[in-house]
């Protein structure tokens, strides 16, 4: 079996493929994968089918390929294992800012909570663990999206169809790539009532993440002022980066 870098290469083409399929929502054709990787079609298909055999990938009934059950699984112990390295950066933020603090994830065109804490005048509050939000229209997701080329955020943010939950939110491309570029500039991003009137958020993208995730924290907008964020920014920086150290060193043991 051939090797490269180091590592076994047809491992690394089949979770390239899986990565691929995950970036297009968890579902693309052939063809589409066959565009978007350097494989002959040939060898992606005989990795597709090994794959499908072992349960990781699943062909649908219109020849399509998805992320097969077996990941199911695999992504709920890796989210209680990530919540569980998150949850003393988290509350750390709670204690210092007594805002509500939470981790997302990129998770296909969206991001996804998973982890969060609430301030203890919010003790009784929903929990958003598992909750799927846009890249576009929060805080966390839009510190993602400067982590991205353009041709990503491109493709992600069509994809999305940029839904508008409320009239503040970004819904032409020209609007989100500005936002964009603010993010890039400002090394964290801002969520003004884009998701939720009444809701602002201040966010930072966790640098060198084996997947691309944002730290937050949120809170009612009668008193997420530019105090607020200008404590927020060097809190954040400092969560981001303990979690990046937590996650790379995890990731060399």
């Amino acid at each position: 079996m051939a090797e490269k870098m180091g590592g076994v290469q047809s491992v690394e083409r089949a979770f390239e493929l899986m990565e691929l399929i995950g970036r297009a929502g968890g579902e693309c054709s052939l063809t589409e994968l066959s565009a978007e990787s350097p494989l002959p079609p040939p060898t992606i298909h005989r990795l597709l089918r090994t794959l499908v055999g072992l349960g990781y990938v699943r062909q649908l009934p219109n020849r399509r390929y998805a992320l097969g059950p077996r990941l199911i699984r695999l992504g709920e112990v890796a989210n209680r294992q990530l919540g569980a390295v998150a949850g003393p950066v988290l509350q750390s933020l709670v204690d210092e800012l007594s805002e509500t603090a939470s981790l997302a994830v990129l998770d296909g065109d969206m991001v996804i909570y998973t982890g969060q804490v609430l301030p203890s005048k919010l003790a009784r509050a929903n929990n958003e663990v598992g909750k799927r939000v846009g890249l576009h229209t929060t805080g966390v997701g839009k510190a993602v999206l400067g982590e991205l080329d353009d041709a990503r955020v491109l493709k992600l943010v069509t994809q999305s169809g940029l839904p508008a939950p409320t009239q503040k939110s970004a819904s032409t491309l020209s609007a989100v790539f500005a936002n964009v570029e603010r993010v890039r500039a400002d090394g964290y991003a801002i969520g003004d009532e884009e998701f939720e009137i009444g809701v602002r958020s201040v966010a930072m993208a966790v640098p060198g993440a084996p997947t691309p995730m944002a730290i937050g924290i949120s809170g009612a907008s009668t008193h997420f002022n530019k105090d607020l964020i200008a404590r927020a920014v060097p809190a954040l920086k400092k969560a981001t980066s303990v979690m990046s150290e937590a996650l790379i060193g995890a990731r060399e043991k």
